[in-house]
């Protein structure tokens, strides 16, 4: 046994899953001074799709998975930190018609805040999760000749579960307690290790759904604070956007900056997960000067979603043999009332799933939310222009570094890897740093660019260089809220 790693006392985030059940046995062996903790963050079991108390099963099985390692069990209760800090800040993003992340809040705000505030208070060093991503330290200079530390975030070993999108908000204190011993190794290694080391997790399948909430009926679970109330579903046709003076002015400024304007690209390529491209070549197609010099204004026009200002007219007319007076909308050549819903809070970007429409030969999608007239718009399959954007906003309060000496100062602009959703392939972008927060113009078009997530942002690239979608060595960078 190796004496310094004795010396060290680590708290395990049991969660009753094989992931961090793996990270408490590896430890273990290692050497450390190992015990599991297991919080419980939701007691309200209606709200799950199971109708059950899922927290006590995993629980169970956490203690029994301490009890086979033969290390010490703790529990706590941190379902009031949870609903202040993740849940009721869901409810307030939903009724102000974004979609938060419950799981990027729940590490910032609850599994490496409260819960290591609760590690440390008893007796631990570091906090360890199962988490897919590595951590490395480089000791650095510093301005006076003295040295610190420096913690960087690296996606996982496994490109299919790397997890560090989640951990995009953590900070350099927070890293610097944190431990991912599983980083390190594929999915299907952690699960042999679990199955040879007969832990009871090792055939115990994935969470889903809502962070320690559990896999639930997302309308059901918001209408615990957010009432329904029915609205149109509103379809736009591809003849808004060649009369709209806001698509049009957004190719204009796009076709300003874009080396090569008669190629600008304004739909986003639709190719499945398993069909992704195996590497990218980072050659921008804006001249970067250009963009350098574009004003806030044009900036502002670029991230700002498309403002659907369609208005349809009801007209009377008679029906029938006996000329009965009825109502109905009358044409309109860009869009058409389809359906009813039951609260524009309760839908998203890129949504298809629930909106009950038929007739229509490709999916439809959801493109727009509209809170205060409570009504969405969706367009008619993959390719619809409502579905793409270039650019992005994220409010200066809003920015994120994980290295604050990374931090951009207004009027710089860096080419980055940008994500805007767990799993997306990195995807080739500038930043672009003003007084009034940090603006992503994407190399090519982004399908679902939904304001209240997080855009992450890793390594910088260089132009003409080569690079795989899979390269796990990326470095995170920084992260921040997509505006709007």
């Amino acid at each position: 046994m190796n004496t310094f790693n004795h010396n060290i006392k680590i708290c395990v985030g049991l969660s009753g899953g094989v992931d961090s059940s793996v990270a408490a046995y590896l430890l273990k062996k290692q050497g450390y001074d190992v015990f599991g903790l297991f919080m419980q963050n939701w007691h309200d079991a209606s709200t799950t799709l199971h109708g059950e108390c899922e927290w006590e099963e995993d629980r169970f099985v956490a203690e029994m998975v301490a009890r086979k390692i033969g290390i010490p069990f703790y529990f706590v209760d941190l379902s009031k930190e949870y609903r202040q800090r993740v849940v009721d800040y869901m409810f307030d993003e939903y009724s102000a018609g974004r979609t938060p992340n419950p799981d990027v809040l729940c590490n910032r705000e609850i599994k490496f805040d409260a819960f290591l505030k609760c590690a440390i208070s008893l007796g631990a060093d570091y906090v360890a999760t199962g988490h897919y991503c590595r951590k490395i330290e480089e000791v650095v200079p510093g301005d006076d000749s003295s040295e610190h530390t420096v913690f960087h975030l690296l996606a996982g070993a496994d490109p299919g579960k790397d997890q560090s999108y989640f951990l995009c908000q953590l900070s350099q204190e927070q890293l610097s307690r944190a431990m991912f011993p599983i980083g390190h190794l594929l999915k299907s290694e952690v699960r042999r290790i679990a199955s040879e080391a007969d832990l009871p997790s090792a055939l115990k399948k994935d969470s889903q759904g809502i962070c320690f909430v559990g896999k639930v009926d997302l309308p059901t679970f918001l209408q615990q604070k957010l009432l329904p109330h029915e609205g149109d579903i509103v379809e736009v046709y591809d003849s808004w956007y060649q009369e709209s003076p806001q698509y049009k002015e957004i190719v204009d400024v796009l076709s300003g900056i874009s080396l090569d304007p008669s190629s600008l690209q304004m739909i986003t390529e639709y190719v499945s997960e398993d069909k992704s491209p195996s590497s990218v070549v980072t050659v921008s197609p804006f001249d970067l000067d250009k963009v350098a010099s574009l004003s806030d204004d044009s900036l502002d026009l670029l991230a700002r979603p498309l403002h659907y200002d369609l208005e349809f007219v009801k007209e009377v007319y008679r029906s029938g043999k006996k000329h009965i007076r009825k109502t109905r909308y009358k044409d309109n050549p860009y869009g058409k009332i389809i359906g009813i819903h039951d609260g524009a809070q309760f839908y998203t970007i890129g949504q298809r799933k629930g909106l009950n429409v038929g007739g229509h030969k490709d999916s439809v999608f959801v493109i727009s939310t509209d809170i205060a007239s409570n009504r969405i718009y969706v367009g008619e399959g993959h390719t619809h222009k409502g579905l793409s954007r270039r650019c992005l906003k994220i409010e200066a309060d809003k920015v994120h570094w994980t290295n604050p000496s990374d931090a951009m100062v207004p009027g710089q602009i860096r080419r980055y890897r940008v994500r805007i959703r767990y799993r997306q392939p990195l995807q080739d972008a500038t930043l672009i740093c003003r007084e009034g927060g940090l603006y992503i113009l994407f190399d090519k078009p982004q399908r679902g660019i939904t304001p209240g997530q997080f855009a992450a942002w890793y390594i910088p690239i260089e132009d003409n260089c080569e690079v795989s979608v899979e390269d796990t060595s990326v470095d995170l960078i920084g992260s921040g809220t997509i505006s709007e």
